[in-house]
């Protein structure tokens, strides 16, 4: 199987270091990026690497048009292009819409602007090489909303969109677009709750439990190495929840 370079926001811990050390045991050459915990970032660097992947790792702010171009700069100088993005950087807020303020705009820079910049800047060699695959971590929020995460389940509806548009964009370029809308997740984003909420959650779910983030990056493994011929999907992975 050829070796492929994979880019991976939001890399430093959850779905995205689960991501980036399973494309690393396949031996691909990864590029991973996090917001702010770099010390965090370098270690899923140093797994990739003991892995023997080649891994580039950046600290900085996705949402930001200037810090993904230097990031692409900066591998490209190293010789890779992504042949794969998986857009996972991502916050939330809960709360009443009416007390929100500048988190919405944060918000909307982390989870959806970031989808913008690296997809926009992953295309042209997609292009060029007639095939890639952008992957979007999206969430059941994005399909039926969640009270007091509105602006979060706003964020990951435009992803859905986003994902569907520009799959029937780039569909006769060989290159696809597909997002997974993960339900209950075991990472420090659900962290917040109470052991009795936790356990409310989980009677809520068919399949009785959280997913590891290792099953969100397994399936996201899946999903790099499918067939031309599936884009455009919303795929749900949330245990029969939604």
């Amino acid at each position: 199987m050829n070796k492929k370079t994979v880019l991976i926001s939001g890399a430093s811990r959850g779905i995205g270091r689960a991501a980036a050390l399973a494309f690393a045991k396949e031996q691909d050459n990864l590029i991973i990026t996090c917001q702010k915990n770099k010390e965090l970032l370098d270690q899923v660097k140093q797994e990739a690497e003991a892995e023997g992947s080649v891994c580039l790792a950046f600290a900085g702010d996705m949402g930001d048009f200037s810090f993904c171009q230097e990031v692409f700069a900066k591998a490209h100088r190293h010789g890779l292009y992504p042949d794969l993005v998986i857009n996972n950087a991502g916050i939330s807020y809960i709360g009443l819409l009416q007390d929100m303020s500048e988190e919405w705009d944060r918000i909307v820079r982390t989870n959806l602007t970031s989808v913008f910049n690296c997809s926009k800047l992953a295309i042209p060699h997609m292009l060029e090489q007639k095939s890639g695959k952008i992957l979007n971590i999206s969430s059941v929020w994005g399909n039926v909303g969640a009270s007091c995460e509105v602006a979060y389940s706003a964020t990951k509806g435009g992803i859905n969109s986003f994902t569907r548009a520009l799959a029937k964009e780039l569909a006769p370029s060989n290159v696809q677009v597909n997002a997974v809308a993960c339900g209950a997740i075991d990472t420090d984003m659900n962290h917040f709750l109470e052991k009795e909420e936790l356990e409310a959650l989980k009677e809520e779910i068919p399949a009785g439990r959280l997913a590891k983030p290792e099953e969100v990056a397994q399936l996201l493994l899946q999903l790099a190495r499918s067939d031309s011929y599936l884009t455009g999907q919303i795929i749900g992975f949330d245990g029969g929840w939604i």
